[in-house]
């Protein structure tokens, strides 16, 4: 199979690290990883922002340049469940769209669902204790877990690939599904509240013992991250790949 990286705008600028522990675990599996060069935004900010005809064009560029791709695969399920979820608000007729709208996987979703994956591609030995952070697009769009309004079996993907990893101790805060408050720009439109949510979903990670907080959405890690900057507190975002490919102790 060939894979194509989806790699968001704002992993590409501010987190590349993670985009190359991507590319580097899926490779390890044998996969052909190629970085189409074309690629942009997926238009979830002009959606939010009630640009229509601004996310209609961004769909529409997202789907030409990997629509000849066997899948598609990012880091960010915020950013898959846009592509996935809500480009049929815009371009729901486009069969080129209907075609790759199957084939585009958030990272985790893909090890599990295509690869089915037993094992990591080296061992790698995290002996520390991590807070599992379930993201609100991946936990209630692409079903990273169970959400609790639900009240079925709890079931955590992220929790389920960590025990692939030697030595990891993973832990749940009390409120295992809140949101961090980010929300894209939620945080820039009320930052007093997207600030309030965030100290209080860091001290609930905190109140854990994690030594970090682990999830599959770098931009919740990124709110938090910057929340724990500015108080100066010990514990660190650390997304999932970072750990998968043993990366996780240098980050």
């Amino acid at each position: 199979m060939n894979v194509a990286l989806f790699i968001p705008c704002f992993v590409n600028e501010l987190y590349p690290h993670v985009a190359m522990a991507t590319a580097e675990l899926l490779e390890g599996y044998g996969i052909d990883v190629v970085y189409p060069l074309a690629q942009s935004c997926c238009g979830q900010p002009l959606s939010n922002n009630g640009d229509s005809q601004g996310a209609c064009d961004a769909a529409r560029r997202f789907t030409g340049v990997f629509k000849d791709y066997d899948y598609i695969v990012s880091p960010s399920g915020s950013c898959v469940s846009h592509v996935k979820h809500h480009y049929p608000w815009y371009i729901a007729d486009d069969a080129d769209y209907q075609a790759l709208q199957p084939r585009v996987y958030e990272i985790v979703e893909f090890l599990q669902d295509v690869l089915k994956v037993d094992r990591l591609p080296k061992p790698v030995y995290f002996p520390h204790p991590v807070s599992i952070h379930q993201s609100c697009h991946g936990l209630r769009e692409l079903g990273h877990a169970a959400p609790s309004e639900l009240m079925i079996p709890y079931h955590s993907r992220l929790e389920r690939i960590l025990q692939l990893v030697d030595g990891i101790d993973v832990r749940l805060p009390e409120r295992r599904d809140e949101c961090c408050g980010f929300g894209g720009t939620f945080s820039v439109d009320e930052p007093e509240v997207s600030v309030a949510m965030g100290e209080d979903r860091v001290a609930q990670h905190e109140a854990t013992g994690a030594e970090f907080i682990v999830g599959a959405d770098p931009s919740c890690l990124m709110h938090m991250g910057g929340i724990i900057r500015h108080k100066c507190r010990p514990i660190r975002p650390l997304h999932i790949v970072e750990i998968l490919t043993g990366r996780g102790g240098a980050a």
